[in-house]
């Protein structure tokens, strides 16, 4: 789902720079991504009212439009230095909403096998209130489309480094939809929750899982980690559909957060994910976008390799950056490091999870979400084949 009006999603001097995206698709473009066999551009509508009351309270919806017509807002969290207000604020986030929920909307109807949003990923906004950088929840105005379509059992996997708070609260007691995220620990991060101990409320009971990573996790604790529990949860859950959030403020130079992965992790991660999607849920798989902020050094290339791993054959990590986007990313970012090549020099390798053999922090935080969490699905928290 792609049109250059999803760049109007732009609060100004602001870490959410949409340049993010503008290098992302320029990156996939001339790397021939776009121009796949059976792959499809399609433009998104807006979402309207109705759609996004699906999720969203008609009070706040009246804010944001009234915020949009350029007034001062300072209710439910807009107005703030997370949530500037700008001009054309519902329209632009109501046109993201369309676009995931159109994705998953083909995806669930089988028009594609797999398909990206890769302007979405607001996974804070809450029902009645913005929240770290999100106006309107496109992963959950698009889950609950699936739903409404029938769907049984929708999983949601979130990646990004921040916990995907929104969209827990949102399904936190439907049993329908499984949330799970990894993130680094609330005790050192925004948004301050996704503790192992939140599992849903009552008659969901197991529906959400977390698991909170200690600062300077790398590439192998963190694929350790969710090797250890995503695989297990997802295949006792059974989904019909995967929805993943992948933001790549998990990379080791972030501004914004303290995990330590390349770009090779997350391409890693990618791969897992749809390896999961092909197993668990049919292949149907919807990917986002969602936080990232090292604007040039990072999210272009690893949202490339999403593209890529998304739309068919991995991206050898090896990939020069074509020189046209190379100059393109110099001229919108001047001073900005531009990497020449599609890796960081990692490898992706992991050691599977055993219980008390590597006893580091990493190994506590899965232990600990498997012990919260893995009883519900009737799976042994110390079993490693669990």
């Amino acid at each position: 789902m792609w049109d250059d009006a999803l760049l109007r999603y732009d609060m100004g001097e602001h870490p959410l720079d949409p340049v993010r995206v503008e290098l992302t698709m320029a990156l996939a473009r001339d790397l021939g991504i776009l121009a796949r066999e059976g792959v499809t551009v399609r433009a998104p509508q807006q979402a309207g009212d109705e759609v996004l009351g699906t999720v969203h309270d008609p009070d706040y919806i009246a804010v944001v439009k009234a915020a949009s017509t350029g007034r001062r807002i300072g209710i439910m969290g807009l107005g703030t230095t997370d949530n500037p207000t700008f001009t054309g604020m519902h329209e632009a986030s109501a046109l993201i909403a369309g676009a995931t929920r159109a994705a998953a909307e083909a995806v669930w109807l089988g028009e594609a096998d797999r398909a990206v949003s890769i302007a979405g990923g607001l996974h804070h906004a809450m029902p009645a209130r913005a929240a770290g950088f999100c106006v309107y929840n496109d992963p959950a105005v698009a889950i609950a489309r699936v739903l409404e379509l029938g769907a049984e059992r929708v999983a949601y996997v979130d990646i990004d480094v921040h916990h995907g708070d929104g969209v827990q609260e949102i399904f936190y007691d439907d049993p329908r939809v499984l949330t799970v995220s990894l993130h680094e620990s609330p005790r050192s991060l925004f948004p301050g929750t996704g503790f192992p101990e939140e599992t849903g409320g009552p008659g969901a009971e197991g529906s959400a899982v977390n698991v909170a990573l200690p600062p300077g996790t790398d590439d192998a604790g963190w694929l350790r980690a969710f090797h250890a529990v995503v695989p297990g949860v997802l295949r006792a859950f059974r989904p019909q559909l995967l929805f993943t959030q992948c933001g790549a403020d998990t990379y080791r130079h972030d501004p914004l957060a303290n995990l330590r992965l390349t770009v090779d992790g997350q391409r890693a991660a990618y791969l897992a994910l749809r390896a999961l999607a092909e197993e668990v849920a049919g292949g149907k798989w919807v990917a986002s976008g969602g936080g990232g902020y090292a604007l040039v050094e990072c999210v272009p290339r690893a949202w490339t390799h999403l593209l890529a791993v998304v739309t068919g054959d991995a991206l050898d990590p090896a990939t020069v950056t074509p020189p046209s986007w190379r100059a393109l990313a110099a001229a919108r970012r001047p001073g900005h490091p531009v990497p020449t090549a599609m890796t960081d020099g990692g490898t992706g390798a992991w050691t599977p999870w055993v219980p008390g053999q590597t006893p580091d922090a990493v190994d506590r935080a899965v232990m600990a979400t498997r012990a919260a969490t893995f009883p519900f699905f009737g799976l042994d928290p110390h079993d490693p084949r669990d």
